[in-house]
């Protein structure tokens, strides 16, 4: 009788975004959370370093980005291993009780040491939540509209990352850096805990139904596929790790740039949001136009786009042209971003897609630390713009290498 309940249940399933409009909708607020939690410190933090810690070496003040990544990557990891084992709700609700004490670690902070803390909690969440919305959106909308929902997801996320860092940067300039800024990320926190508990649903049932109608065999090995054998996966992987290798380094260095040029907080606050509001709504294009258009061509413009934005930023001088640049790096992060995972969940097996997103998402948020240590590095030896011109360089090394190795996409 469980058999035949079972196979009920998964006839009854209709993949599509228009047929589960109510989740996926709740699922594209939840991951607008998520992603305020990121603009929660995104013009913040580094000032913080500065100003109320003292700290001086680059290094030091990316270090709050080093212990984000690693940690953020290493829950990717495991999020897309455990999916199926325990459930997405589960893991978003776990990713949700993370992030409350977050803000308000960094209120109290009275050392480095608690920001650090704080980043790492925020990291282990900020995998455990956006993984599972990704890979909840994909089971629900099937193989037709995965670029558009993608697209609809990240757009989300980084435009409340920009709108967020808007906000605290501007409440910075009127009332200081702390408390005020962090009581968004309380509220924040709760909302998200609470509808995560009370109206998500778990999705597994929606990947059943795919998996029995798809034609790609699964692989023995998921994570050599995804990172080295296959040309498609593989390519897409280190993209992944350049663009938040890149992303990890304007993180941390963009607002101090932007401090040596004598700029305000609340200037700070629009060069830094302009960035990632950018990445936020143009993904709303880009993604639908992955589901039409040569993934390939897509990746490798948005990669050189990035880096050419990034070696340029260290010669600007002038407000009006510092934005322009940030507005030309979202446009380049947004042509990869819901590019990346519709690929990587085009050319895997529905039963093994959040492992293999898992996978991605762990190389690609590996770039947050990867990009911090190197970028510190540089800059305490030959300074920051050397920095700065070396990951623009880098960022357009990674479009040369989808070109060259990866198979044409449509």
């Amino acid at each position: 009788m469980e058999v035949n309940k079972t196979n009920t249940q998964n006839i009854s399933v209709i993949l599509g975004l228009k047929e589960n409009w109510q989740q996926f909708g709740l699922l594209v607020i939840l991951n607008a959370f998520v992603g305020g939690m990121v603009g929660l410190e995104r013009s913040i933090i580094p000032q913080l370093a500065e100003t109320e810690f003292g700290l001086s070496s680059k290094s030091a003040i990316l270090s709050f980005i080093i212990a984000f990544g690693i940690t953020k990557a290493i829950a990717n990891y495991f999020t897309g291993r455990l999916a199926n084992k325990i459930g997405r709700k589960n893991l978003l609700i776990i990713g949700w009780l993370l992030a409350l004490p977050i803000p308000i670690i960094i209120i109290y902070a009275n050392s480095w040491s608690w920001i650090i803390v704080a980043n790492m909690l925020l990291g282990i969440s900020q995998g455990l939540t956006w993984s599972s919305t990704v890979v909840m959106k994909m089971d629900l909308v099937g193989e037709k509209q995965r670029g558009l929902a993608m697209g609809i997801n990240e757009f989300a996320g980084y435009l409340a990352i920009g709108i967020v860092a808007f906000l605290t940067g501007y409440i910075a300039e009127k009332y200081g850096v702390r408390p005020y800024p962090f009581y968004i990320g309380i509220v924040i926190s709760i909302l998200g805990l609470l509808l995560s508990i009370i109206w998500v649903k778990d999705t597994k049932k929606f990947v059943l139904k795919e998996t029995k109608n798809s034609r790609i065999t699964t692989s023995e090995n998921v994570f050599m596929t995804t990172t080295f054998s296959d040309k498609t996966l593989s390519s897409v992987t280190q993209a992944g790790l350049i663009n938040n290798l890149n992303d990890g380094m304007i993180w941390g260095f963009l607002p101090i740039l932007l401090l040596q040029l004598k700029l305000n907080n609340q200037d700070i606050g629009i060069i830094t949001a302009i960035y990632p509001t950018f990445w936020g709504i143009g993904q709303l294009f880009t993604g639908k136009m992955s589901d039409i258009y040569s993934k390939k061509k897509m990746l490798f413009w948005g990669m050189l786009v990035q880096g050419i934005a990034i070696v340029l930023l260290v010669f600007a001088k002038n407000f009006y042209v510092l934005t322009i640049l940030s507005a030309f790096l979202g446009i380049g992060t947004a042509l990869v971003y819901p590019t990346f995972l519709s690929t990587i969940a085009t050319f895997t097996n529905p039963n093994q897609r959040a492992e293999s997103i898992g996978i991605f998402r762990l190389w690609r948020d590996l770039g947050y630390a990867f990009g911090a240590i190197i970028s510190g590095i540089i800059a305490d030896i030959f300074g920051m713009q050397y920095a700065v011109i070396l990951i623009g360089i880098i960022t357009i090394i990674s479009a040369i290498v989808i070109q060259t190795r990866m198979p044409k996409t449509i």
